[in-house]
């Protein structure tokens, strides 16, 4: 195997990566080229949606290619359409050895501990002994990493499966909205919640919601949002980003039933104070937890809900 490590400016990285990929790279992976440095910036997508930026200021586009890969057909390609002029420094190659990359991918998921009873269990870690060993009281999760946003390492994530594993959650309906891979559903079934509505606007990641919860053997609904019946939850979790959940207070807000929790999450500590103000008109949401720079906010509904609610 060999890489081809390009350095680009942000207006020509899409088209570098799409040029490489035509030309017959393996695969193509775009990094900020000023990461670990001062002058790194921070590049956010709603799950779902693209960036607002495509790329960051300077890129680092790395291509994988066979060792029998023509190096410089590929570099003609770049000429040919004209982005060799576009780049920042001469081309790097670099040779890797050959080793088993499916293992060498396996082994950076290992398995997680979340609060005192939850773990998550990549699947091939299911029969570890030490798994095997765990008391009765310990919820195993089974989760392989996929398309779908959501292993349960980010800090947001395990606010959410903490605030679940704090709280009572049995025979409570659930409500989870931008589900992702329905590691929070699937987490309140195997915690002995109701039933659980699982919802996502990217068809792959309810898709991978479905897939989870049958190969944790526990029944949810999956869906997208236009599926999703006007029915309130006793929980409803939303673990998204600030924006979408500031747009989403009135509906999310009067999804919770009378004496339900809202649990948000997604929030940088910067950002809590604005959600706390959009959601005030509906319900009073106070910090519940913290974790690095993120937040978790949670709130119970006091109020009635209207006798007609269609959002």
């Amino acid at each position: 195997m060999q890489e081809l490590v390009l350095i680009c400016p942000q207006a020509s990285a899409e088209a570098l990566a799409d040029i490489l990929f035509e030309a017959g790279a393996l695969s193509v992976s775009v990094e900020d080229a000023d990461g670990d440095t001062p002058d790194e910036v921070p590049l956010y997508g709603e799950p779902g949606l693209e960036p607002a930026l495509p790329a960051w200021r300077r890129n680092r586009v790395v291509a994988l290619l066979p060792a029998e890969q023509d190096g410089a057909a590929l570099m003609q390609a770049v000429h040919d359409a004209g982005l060799d002029a576009e780049l920042e420094a001469e081309p790097e190659w670099r040779s890797l050895a050959e080793q088993d990359w499916v293992r060498m991918t396996q082994g950076q998921f290992e398995p997680l501990q979340i609060g005192p009873r939850l773990w998550i269990v990549p699947s091939w870690h299911r029969n570890d002994p030490g798994l095997q060993a765990l008391g009765r009281e310990t919820v195993r999760i089974e989760l392989d990493p996929g398309l779908a946003f959501g292993t349960g390492s980010h800090p947001t994530t395990h606010l959410c499966l903490e605030w679940l594993q704090s709280h009572p959650v049995e025979g409570r309906s659930v409500l989870d909205y931008g589900c992702g891979s329905g590691v929070l559903g699937i987490a309140a079934r195997l915690l002995g919640s109701g039933p659980v509505r699982a919802v996502d606007i990217d068809p792959q990641a309810v898709q991978a919601t479905r897939d989870n919860a049958a190969a944790n053997r526990v029944a949810l609904q999956a869906m997208l949002p236009d599926d999703l019946d006007p029915a309130g939850a006793d929980i409803v979790l939303a673990n998204i980003l600030s924006g979408p959940l500031k747009v989403m207070a009135p509906m999310l807000s009067r999804r919770v039933l009378p004496g339900g929790f809202l649990v948000l999450s997604g929030i940088l500590d910067w950002q809590a104070q604005e959600l706390i103000d959009a959601y005030a008109p509906w319900l009073a949401l106070e910090v519940w937890r913290t974790r690095d720079v993120w937040v978790c906010l949670h709130g119970q509904q006091h109020g009635q809900r209207p006798a007609h609610d269609d959002s």
